[in-house]
């Protein structure tokens, strides 16, 4: 085993086995778990100490050389492989974590919490963009013997992310506090289920106010009333706001389709944007119709005023009200999160990933960018001391093995009627 100061240690100690043995061989590696290193917390032959530093530097800092480089002038001097695969091993760990969380809360076993009581929250979700490395064609041989090359393809692919802060008074995000950052590249359903799992795990039910913000993604929009029912928030207790930069983009677009003059649709956006930002919308939308009367119904600009009308219909233009209430206007904490956590470490120039890795290396920067790092790794490593596999799932002593299998296999969905909205109730 490998300690934080770069000393290797040769230990032998006892194994203990599953209880069940089939026979055919040893079993599925990881399965059994060695109780002293256990009650250390040292994993796969590492210091919990090490794995949370290397995981910390590679997950900071630009590339795997450059955390190795900064880990050497500390007088921790590992091959480049051995950086590789502790900090896969930290990203891994704090997925599977985040995973017996999750089935924990679909089984109803998982506390609500109190850290979230009485405060207000704003709560922002949105997505990025991350190439995906997709094998296609497996390497044969090693290095001089080597018959085959290994061939891949990369995908754009769309991470989700989702940001939960403390607000103030003034709709500003609380100096000093931690917010909760967490993504994932499964797909809108699978973040949304850890948005509900972090409000309950948090206590957002006893919050004072809870404000929904984000762009006009309709798979976004689709899922909020699923998640505030979820997670039994009052009505009196959400808002639920357009991103008040995407509402104006959405005017100026409408414009450029009707009025050509360059001065004559500066006067008018200005307009329309102060009406706006007063809370009449409708004026907005009246105004708009009365340029476009002449237009054919498959017209583009209709296409932007049946945006405007309909989020103004459920509530969300009302900036006037969102203003006297304390509530951010914009989205710019989530299109900040995006920035620092996907953009400066998963995406550029030549830089693909394969999902698994890219996962858990947004995970290990979530939780540092949060200022949750070293809370939530002495969780993880409890949690993994018993029970050392990543591939772990969660069971009740109580619980019967239909609802295990249930729990593990495929989440709960929420049933939908045929005149509600997608994910209107809770499953």
């Amino acid at each position: 085993m490998r300690l934080l100061g770069g000393l290797l240690l040769w230990v032998t100690t006892l194994y203990c086995a599953p209880a069940a043995r089939t026979g055919n061989g040893r079993g599925r590696e990881g399965s059994g778990v060695y109780p002293e290193f256990g009650v250390l917390g040292i994993q796969e032959g590492s210091s919990p100490a090490l794995v949370r530093e290397v995981g910390r530097q590679v997950a900071l800092l630009p590339s795997y050389a450059i955390a190795r480089g900064e880990l050497a002038r500390r007088g921790l001097d590992l091959d480049i492989k051995e950086l590789y695969g502790i900090g896969k091993y930290a990203g891994a760990a704090a997925l599977t974590y985040r995973r017996r969380l999750l089935e924990q809360y679909r089984a109803g076993l998982l506390p609500a919490g109190s850290e979230w009581a009485g405060k207000r929250l704003g709560v922002f979700v949105d997505g990025g963009r991350t190439k995906i490395r997709t094998l296609t064609r497996r390497q044969k041989g090693k290095g001089k013997n080597k018959t085959q090359r290994r061939r891949y393809r990369t995908d754009w692919r769309e991470p989700k992310l989702l940001i939960i802060v403390e607000l103030d008074e003034r709709g500003r995000m609380v100096p000093g506090s931690r917010a909760v950052l967490d993504g994932t590249f499964e797909g809108p359903d699978e973040l949304m289920e850890l948005l509900a799992m972090y409000l309950h795990l948090f206590g957002a039910a006893s919050a004072k106010l809870v404000s929904f913000g984000a762009d006009g993604a309709p798979w976004v929009w689709d899922r909020w009333d699923w998640v505030i029912q979820r997670v039994g928030l009052k009505k009196n207790q959400v808002t639920k706001t357009l991103d008040w930069c995407h509402a104006v983009h959405h005017i100026s677009l409408a414009l450029e389709h009707v009025v050509e003059d360059k001065e004559e649709r500066r006067r008018l956006f200005k307009k329309l944007r102060k009406w706006l930002k007063q809370g009449d919308w409708w004026e907005v939308v009246l105004e708009l119709s009365q340029l476009a009367k002449d237009l054919p119904s498959g017209h583009a600009l209709w296409t932007e005023l049946s945006y405007l009308d309909r989020h103004g219909e459920e509530g969300h233009l009302d900036y006037a009200r969102f203003r006297r209430r304390g509530v951010p206007l914009g989205s710019g904490a989530i299109e900040s999160a995006i920035r620092r956590v996907i953009n400066l470490r998963l995406k550029g120039n030549s830089i693909s990933w394969y999902e698994e890795n890219a996962e858990g290396m947004m995970m290990l920067r979530c939780l540092v960018l949060s200022n949750r790092w070293d809370d939530t790794f002495v969780q993880i490593s409890a949690s993994l001391a018993s029970n050392r596999r990543l591939d772990w799932t969660f069971r009740s002593p109580d619980m019967p093995a239909q609802l295990e299998a249930k729990i593990t296999i495929e989440p709960p969905k929420p049933q939908v009627s045929a005149t509600s909205a997608p994910y209107a109730t809770a499953a």
